[in-house]
Parts: C-alpha cells; structure tokens; sequence
C-alpha cells in the first residue's frame, strides 16, 4: 500500500463530501465508509469505547459484514421502532405548548381580563423557562438516559396542562406558562440524542424533518379538534378553552405513560419485562452498533447513563466552532414566529369567526410540512447545508414585504390572509440545523450540550420576536413587521459567512494535516489526547 492509500485509510472524514449520502438510494456494504479497517484506527477507538464503558462496546467489530438488504430491512424497523416513536413523543410536547393559540380564539383573553400584552407575557415566561431548563434538562436526561427521563417529563408537563383549565386570571396563567416550559425545556434535545444512538448523520436530518413534520400535522390535528371542543362553550358551565385544556392535556398523559414502553435505553438493551423478546436479533443489533459507529467512531465515547460533570459542560460550551451555527438559530424562526404567534388573533381581528379563524390555519400548516420535506431530503441530496437555506430569506422577505408595506392589508382580509399562510409555510431549515449541530460536534459530550445550547438560541430569538407586536402598533403591526423584514434580510449575509467559516477552517486543518509525515499521522492517532470531538486534524466541518 502506498503513502497516499494509507493516508486516506487514516483519515476519518466524517462528512463524506464527496459521497451521496441520500441513505434510501446510496448504495451501501458493510465495508463501504469503514475507518475501523485500519488496525491503528481500531485499536484506537477499542480502547476508548472499553475506557468510556461505552455500553454497545460488545458488539463492536471492525471486521464485521452484512448485507446491503439486511441493512435497508433494519433501516425499516429503526424507523418504526425509533423514528415513529419520536414523532408520536413529539405529538405530546406540540398539543401542550400549541393549544394557547386555539384558546385565544375562543376569546380567552377577556374571560382571564387578560391584554395583548398579558399574552406576549405569558409566551415570553414560558420561552423563558423552556430556556432555562435546557442545559439542566439535558444533564439529567444523560444521567438517567432518556429513555427513562423522557416519559417522565411528558406526564409531569401534561398534569400542568390540564391544571390550566382552572385558570383564574393573570397570576395562574403566567405560574402555569412557567411550569409548562420548565419541564418542557430540554425535551428535543433529549429526544435528538436518543435518535443519534440508532441513526447515522446522513440519516437523521430526513427523520428529523418526519419530527417536525409532526408538528404542522399536530397543528392540522389540533385546529380540528378545537373547532369541535371550542363548541362545548356553556356544557358543565364551562368555557370552550377550558375543556380544549382538559381533553388535550388527558391525551398527551396517555402518551406519556405509552413513552415508558415505547422507549429503550440503546440498540443492545431491548430486552426488559415490557419487551421480553428484545427489538432486534445478536445480528442486527451488531448490524445497528457497527454502521452508526462506521458513519461516526465519537459515538460510543461515552455510555448512556454517564453523567456530563461541570468541567465537561463547560468545555462543551467554550466550543466556538458551533457559534455560527447558534447565531442562525437566533434570527432564522423570528419571523415566523411572530406572524404565527399572532395568527388566530390577528385573524380574528380581520372579522373572521372563532370557528373559521382555527380553519384557516390549516393551509399553511399544509405548506410547511411538504417544503419541510422537500428541503430537508435536497440538503443531503446535494449536501449542501449554508447555500441551500438562503431559500428561506429568498421566500420569506418578499411576502414579509407585502405584510409591512402593503396599505390594503386591513381591506382585503382575503389576500391578507393568503400573504400570511404562504409565509408561514416557508421552507422550515430546523431539521437541517438541528443534524447540522450534531454532526459538527463529533462528540457525545459536545453533541448533547451543542444541542441543548442551539435550542436556547433558537429560544431566545422566539422571546424577542414575541414581543415585536405590541398593543400601540396593532391593529396592522407595522412596526412590527418593518422590523421582521429586517431581520429576514439579515439572513442572508449570515449564511453566507457561516459556510465561508467552516471552509477557512477545514483547510487550516488540511494544511496542518498534509504537512504530517505518515508516522506523524499514526502516532496522532494513538496519542492525541488534548485534541477531541470536533477539534481533531483528522475531522472536517460539513457545510
């Protein structure tokens, strides 16, 4: 074997640039992509998963082979095991944090003597709160494992959300928007860990984008049930919103009690008193460990039940590499964010009934799903991340155009109507940014902290653009939406300056890495101890 062969087979490049990595219609073999078939890289990587305890270490074998059609078979049970599991567990956190806005609508506010304002503040302490309980949410869950802290968390929140059917006024509303978001905080990112145990990078995003699709049908789901539940107004002497909170907080309880079987801890720990016969056989659970650690060697340097201490946390945050990525996660959602918030209410004010108001949220519910699909599976399609998401400012600053400077927005409640469903079915980029974040972390212990802290971020650009409407710019917003604009403008330099970082920093690694000698090479392979996670030579940033 050549030099040039040999540097080839050391170097681990994670990202694959130059192979499609669409899963469904890449042609695969358990060899193909295999960093392990170098025994400097195998012994490596041994030694750290025997240190870390790492908990599929036993199922770990460089040399193992399967079949292309094996591996597209489990593909199909991951997805009903794991990726169906996630979107129904994604069904409890949308019905409980969504369901304000169908309440709104059943004119909530005067029956609480609460203001416009009271509003932006009960969404703003819930954002809050969800954020604040990120980092700690995420601690626990890798101290428990989220299989365990999940399910957990879903019945703790759905109590709460029931309770709000007994709301009183200011006070209990604003107490349960901070309870909600505090043990709501952390659920994604938990739940984004969980899937990284069973899929590899290439495949995540398209899962992730069936998560969030969930989401917009959740929203379907929920608009129509509130059309029939808004209707018990009057029954029991209760208000429409009250039975809204009761029902649809007994429904999520069901599916938090549901999430204690439906969730196991890893791929080799199926087997327990609710499953007797485990997920998968000795062969495909080595089929499952083998591929994810192939696709990514930083999996199993921690096991599931390890907790994150404070050195690691902060080690994790000081990662600046990430920062770009964070940024766009504080601008990329305002806009709709706003718009949609304010959407029943607004919508209201155009003269539309409760009942037809909850309706006409379903178009763009509609619209989102399909471009939330079909931008996801392009980004791995052509693997592009930064250049493909300059599609969202390309599609929204026009139509935000329209809803800040059009004069007739108040008179032709109909093209106001569709200039606003149109916008908030632009093209959604979260699944994309949320792989983006993991893939680029390379690290168990970064990976949970970077996507608990892009979370935040994404928090945080929810708590200021729910406050860009206020009380003296409605009933039009002009203010507000003059500042939406903006910011969707904003997008597009941003992207270009974050692809432009992430290539100035794979080529500082090349330099470093090709003026290496081969011996060089493999004594950083068995030695480089200060280096790890996403700070290695031999590691490169997608973009």
């Amino acid at each position: 074997m050549t030099d040039k062969e040999k540097e080839v087979d050391v170097t681990i490049d994670v990202q694959k640039e130059d192979i499609a990595t669409d899963t469904e219609s890449t042609t695969s073999s358990s060899y193909e992509k295999n960093p392990f078939l170098d025994p400097i890289v195998a012994e490596h990587y041994r030694e750290l998963y025997e240190n870390s305890k790492y908990e599929c270490r036993a199922a770990f074998d460089p040399n193992f082979e399967w079949e292309e059609q094996e591996e597209k078979k489990l593909i199909r049970k991951l997805d009903f095991r794991v990726a169906f599991t996630a979107c129904l567990l994604f069904v409890s956190l949308q019905v409980d944090r969504g369901n304000l806005s169908q309440a709104v609508s059943d004119n909530f506010l005067d029956d609480l003597g609460l203001t416009t304002n009271d509003y932006n503040t009960g969404n703003t302490v819930f954002l809050v709160c969800f954020l604040l309980a990120e980092l700690p949410s995420q601690m626990i869950s890798k101290a428990l494992g989220p299989d365990i802290f999940i399910p957990i968390q879903i019945c703790a929140w759905s109590i709460v959300a029931m309770s709000q059917a007994a709301l009183k006024g200011k006070a209990s509303f604003l107490a349960t928007r901070a309870l909600i978001g505090m043990l709501e905080g952390g659920f994604i990112a938990d739940l984004v860990l969980w899937l990284s145990y069973f899929y590899k990078s290439t495949e995540l995003p398209i899962r992730l984008s069936w998560f969030w699709t969930t989401l917009s049908i959740v929203d379907i789901g929920t608009s129509l049930a509130a059309f029939g539940i808004l209707r018990l107004r009057g029954h029991k002497g209760l208000e429409g919103w009250r039975w809204l909170f009761l029902l649809e907080g007994a429904f999520t309880l069901i599916i938090g009690i549901a999430a204690f079987y439906l969730m196991v801890p890893s791929a080799v720990q199926t087997k327990n008193k609710l499953h007797p016969k485990g997920w998968f056989t000795e062969r495909e659970e080595k089929i499952v460990v083998n591929r994810v650690l192939r696709d990514d060697p930083s999996k199993g340097d921690m096991h599931n039940r390890q907790a994150l201490s404070p050195k690691k946390i902060l080690k994790s945050l000081g990662d600046y590499d990430l920062y770009p990525l964070y940024a766009i996660g504080l601008i990329a959602y305002a806009p709709t964010a706003t718009v949609g918030a304010y959407q029943t209410l607004n919508l209201r004010q155009l003269g539309f009934s409760t009942f037809d108001t909850n309706l006409l949220t379903i178009p763009s519910n509609v619209l989102h799903i399909i471009l939330l699909l079909l931008i996801t599976w392009a980004s791995e399609r052509v693997n592009q991340r930064a250049l493909l998401c300059l599609v969202v400012p390309l599609y929204s600053v026009p139509l935000l155009g329209v809803i800040a400077f059009w004069k007739g927005s108040m008179t032709n409640v109909w093209g106001t109507w569709a200039a606003t469903t149109i916008l908030l079915g632009v093209p959604y980029i979260h699944a994309i940014l949320v792989a983006w974040v993991s893939r680029n972390s390379y690290s168990i212990r970064t990976r949970s902290v970077a996507s608990a802290v892009y979370n935040m971020s994404v928090q945080l650009g929810s708590i200021y653009a729910k406050n860009i409407y206020r009380v003296d710019d409605k009933p039009l917003y002009r203010r507000g939406n003059r500042q939406l604009f903006i910011l969707a403008i904003a997008l597009f330099p941003l992207l270009l300056l974050v692809k432009a970082y992430y290539i100035f920093r794979n080529k500082q690694k090349d330099k470093i890495w090709n003026a290496m000698t081969q011996e060089e090479k493999e004594d950083y392979m068995r030695n480089a101890t200060d280096d790890d996670g996403n700070r290695r030579l031999d590691f490169r940033f997608a973009h």
